[in-house]
This record gives structure tokens, sequence and C-alpha cells, in this order.
């Protein structure tokens, strides 16, 4: 780690210098010239998933590592609207320096009430999400491009707020049943599509009733299913494809027990 990391406040300029010179339309670099908001969009979705699987691994020089390249990913969405005339870096820093204090007003003003600070915080969401969106909808501004999944989360959690809610996970197990029947009696691949969409919809409820989160508990069976796939491969070897389906079954089974031993 270098010295300068320890200096403070934190200078963002030179990095913001660098991708003024990469963009600069005479002299800047070929491709980071030609990149626009939508070609650069799916850096920042990856480095944001970057970001997080270094946390999941506990990897704090690969976490420091993923947050830069992170902020990279801000100042070049800012230099590309400075360009244009939208925006500049400095306008995203007040900006959210300006939201953060006034949606915190439990610790920033000294009048204010700490004890309900999340219940103010998300009722001035609600009152600025209100002011600017001219969807009146409580499902109004829960972005089309998260993961399905936190999208349906989010979906929820905004329905619930109105009262449009299960009271409890038996009739959210009820609804997989029932999602699970309508898969049963599908005839068609779009009613399958349509089925299955609502069971996974149905099992991110019972997540949130759970207080699961949906999309780690996902990562995790991700990452099970991968470590025990190996610990097969690598028993069997070569002749893993070759294996009838009752053999790597007893594999499968093998490493559930080897893995769950550990």
């Amino acid at each position: 780690m270098s010295s300068n990391s320890k200096a403070s406040p934190a200078d963002i300029t030179p990095l913001a210098a660098i991708m003024a010179k990469l963009r600069d339309p005479e002299t800047g670099c070929p491709w980071d010239i030609q990149q626009d908001f939508a070609s650069i969009a799916p850096y920042t979705i990856e480095e944001a998933y970057e970001v997080a699987d270094a946390i999941e691994r506990n990897d704090m020089p690969a976490l420091c590592d993923e947050l830069g390249d992170l902020l990279l990913q801000v100042v070049f969405h800012s230099r590309m609207a400075e360009q244009a005339g939208h925006f500049a870096l400095q306008d995203v820093i007040d900006g959210v320096t300006e939201k953060m204090i006034r949606r915190h007003p439990h610790i920033f003003d000294e009048g204010s009430d700490r004890q309900h600070g999340h219940a103010q915080w998300e009722a001035i969401k609600a009152a600025e999400r209100a002011a600017k969106e001219p969807d009146g909808s409580a499902l109004a501004g829960v972005a089309k491009a998260l993961p399905a999944l936190l999208r349906a989360e989010k979906l929820q959690k905004r329905a619930a707020r109105t009262g449009f809610d299960w009271p409890d996970t038996q009739g959210v197990i009820a609804k997989i049943e029932e999602e699970l029947q309508e898969i049963h009696d599908a005839r068609s691949s779009q009613e399958h599509h349509e089925e299955v969409g609502d069971l996974l919809f149905a099992v991110v409820n019972l997540a949130r009733h759970l207080k699961v989160d949906a999309e780690a508990a996902l990562r995790d069976a991700n990452a099970k299913f991968e470590t025990r796939f190996r610990s097969m491969e690598n028993a069997a070897g070569d002749r893993f494809q070759t294996l009838k389906l009752e053999e790597k079954e007893a594999l499968w089974q093998q490493a559930k027990q080897e893995l769950a031993s550990q």
C-alpha cells in the first residue's frame, strides 16, 4: 500500500485527470474515446459483482483493487457526461453528499429522533421518489436492470409496504406448491416459461419472509454445487463422462458426505 493511501482527505483528482487524458479526442486512447454509456454499463455491473466476490472471499487486497476498478467506472461515466454537457464528476460527488445529509436528519440535525433513523430514511426516499417520478405506483423506480432475484425482492418489499403481503410463511409455501402444480399442468413451452417464472418469484417471496438474501443463497448454492461436482470429477478422473447416471449419483452422494465431514 502506498503512502498516498494515508492522505486525508482522499484526492480523486489524479484519477479524474487520467480519465480526461484517456478521453481526449485528439491524443487519447482510441478504445476509451469510442466508448459511450451503453458500452461501459456492462463493465460497471461486472466490477460491482467483482467487489461482492472479493467481500465473499474476505480478500481485502482484492477488495481494495476491485473498489478502485469500480471507482474508475464512476469517473469514466462522469467524464463522458461532462463531455456531452450533462454533468461533471464534482456534480456527482456534491449530489451524493447532499443526499446523505438530507436522508440522515437523525445524524446531521440535532433536533431529530436518532431512534427512528431507518424509518426517516425510508420516508425521505419515498418523498424524493414521489417528487421526481411521474409514475405514482408504489413500484415506481425499481430499476429494470437489476438481477432478476434482487428485483423480485425489491418489488415484493414495495408491495408489502402497501399491505399487499402474506401475513406469514404458510401462505407463501402454499403458493409455491400451487406454482409447482401449475408447472406440472403446463402443456406448452410458453406455459412452462411463465409458470417457472411464477415459481421463482414465489421462492424469492419465501426467502424474503424468512429474512434470507435470495441472491446470496443462490450464490452459495452455486458454489456448493460446483465444489461437489468438481469432487465427483476428481474421483472419477478421465472416465467421468462415460459413467452411468447411477454411478455419477453414487459419486455425488460420496462427495456430499466427504465435504460435510470437513
